[in-house]
């Protein structure tokens, strides 16, 4: 039909921590989720999938984009931008990108991951 049901499923060192809102019949959808997680001191990367909700089979990976510890301690501010897309299935072409916010926030011995999924096209 041309367009797709997308989704957003958040995930630290394989572990799914987020799932965004499906955004209906669209190529660009809006998400503005904002969410605020504990980090534990030893993880090794964020991965975020874009995913398209089918209800009559498994829903399929458009693609994911991997922010790692070491992207992070190089933006110490925090990484906010647009980012491209990777396949998650070397078969498959991956075209679009996604506009995220993420940041580490530390406080009192604590880390939390601030993370903000914006759109994406």
């Amino acid at each position: 039909t041309g367009s797709s049901d997308p989704y957003c499923i958040v995930k630290i060192d394989d572990e799914a921590i987020i799932r965004t809102a499906t955004v209906w019949k669209t190529l660009s959808p809006f998400w503005g989720e904002e969410y605020e997680v504990q980090l534990q001191p030893s993880f090794h990367s964020i991965s975020i999938y874009v995913m398209d909700e089918d209800a009559l089979s498994r829903d399929d990976v458009i693609g994911k984009v991997c922010i790692t510890r070491d992207m992070l301690v190089e933006h110490p501010k925090g990484y906010s931008g647009w980012m491209s897309l990777s396949e998650v299935d070397p078969d498959e072409e991956v075209q679009g990108e996604i506009h995220l916010r993420v940041e580490v926030l530390d406080s009192q011995g604590s880390r939390r991951l601030h993370c903000s999924v914006l759109e994406a096209r």
